[in-house]
């Protein structure tokens, strides 16, 4: 065989992007990842650790739903579904910004600026208005100082083309500095590096329960906010107009579509969204404000957002399984005395095969057989 004819032989293995991908297949290939993941978690649970895999995916959902008692368990379930509502408000806000491929890495800032905005109105307002007047002023100025925190980066990324991914992941930081000096600033009690439980006695611009629900509201909230941004990005003119921009801006300019003014526009709508998560956390969920609000979950939020695709319904089944993943892995560290870091692996390894298989999804694996390379 010649030279040319081995320069030209095809690879053994090659990979090659999908056309398109099937409902049937998709559903296929997810459902095999997991199952693929669930048995590798159980040969390093009885390998490294030697305790019964069954037990430890057991624990695994007592930490997320379970309890001693009904009662207990119900409470759990309720803060996996707070929890849940949490990361997704935030997933949510981060997706018109990602299909316009605008890399909103800032989300951990825009929610703390709206904490820090809830915060101060809880605490300089929480005496002088009524209930539904402060919770009225405590989410308009969240909202509001998330929006600023996000139009920063999208005036300077529409004008002078600067790279939104440094410039939102470096205002996180600022964004932090800033919680902190509030914090110093509200400590309470005094020398306690903390602000301590905000209105503890009043409650005042706390969410109300409804039904007898403490987290209903949070869920109410959430799920309006994610009804209306999937109808906003799929059956709206501005939604269209992120999508062309998403694909090509040189595209948008040629069909007569502002660039800038979607760019602006669309941080505006994904800050005052996170601003929004913010208002949850603070005045629904820990009725405080430190550096730890957020927690990671804004950046947890972008693996929301991809695997999702975008849309914001299948963003609630993605954020339900992250959160539990998270929370059975605390139970599993407790009712067995694992370090943190056992656990942390345990979490790891379902979460690779989630993602490995949306790369199944898009892509697949050709093996040229060898009866094909010899008659070539």
């Amino acid at each position: 065989m010649s030279k040319e004819d081995n320069a030209v032989r095809e690879p053994f293995m090659r990979i090659a992007k999908r056309g398109s991908t099937s409902m049937k297949r998709a559903i296929g290939v997810r459902l095999t990842g997991i199952i693929l993941a669930l048995i590798v978690s159980a040969l390093f649970i009885y390998f490294v650790t030697g305790l019964d895999p069954l037990a430890v995916y057991g624990a695994m959902f007592q930490g997320a739903f379970g309890g001693a008692s009904a009662a207990a368990a119900a409470r759990r379930s309720w803060i996996t579904i707070r929890d849940t509502m949490f990361l997704l408000t935030i997933a949510v806000a981060l997706a018109p910004a990602f299909k316009m491929r605008f890399w909103n890495i800032g989300a951990e800032g825009q929610v703390l600026m709206g904490g820090i905005a809830t915060a101060g109105c809880m605490i300089y307002l929480g005496d002088k208005l009524p209930t539904g007047l402060l919770l009225l002023v405590m989410f308009l100025s969240s909202c509001i100082s998330g929006a600023v925190w996000g139009l920063i980066p999208a005036i300077f990324k529409s004008k002078w083309n600067t790279n939104e991914t440094l410039f939102t992941l470096m205002m996180n930081y600022v964004a932090m500095q800033l919680t902190s000096y509030c914090v110093a600033l509200w400590e309470n009690p005094f020398g306690s590096n903390s602000v301590g439980i905000i209105n503890q006695n009043t409650m005042a611009g706390w969410f109300p329960a409804i039904a007898g629900k403490t987290y209903l509201l949070n869920v109410l909230i959430t799920l309006v906010i994610t009804v209306g941004m999937f109808f906003y990005m799929t059956k709206s003119k501005h939604g269209y107009e992120i999508s062309v921009v998403g694909e090509s801006q040189e595209t948008a300019k040629y069909a007569g579509i502002s660039t800038k003014k979607v760019i602006i526009r669309t941080m505006l709508i994904s800050g005052a969204i996170c601003g929004l998560a913010g208002f949850m956390g603070v005045a629904g969920i820990d009725h405080t404000i430190s550096t730890n609000t957020v927690g990671g979950r804004g950046f947890t939020a972008i693996i929301v957002a991809w695997l999702a695709k975008f849309n914001t319904f299948t963003m609630i089944l993605i954020s339900a399984l992250l959160v539990f993943l998270n929370r059975g892995a605390a139970e599993i560290a407790s009712q067995f005395s694992l370090n943190e870091f056992a656990s942390d692996i345990i979490s790891g390894i379902i979460l690779f095969f989630i993602l490995g298989s949306e790369f199944f999804c898009n892509y697949k694996v050709i093996f040229q057989h060898k009866n094909d390379q010899e008659g070539k």
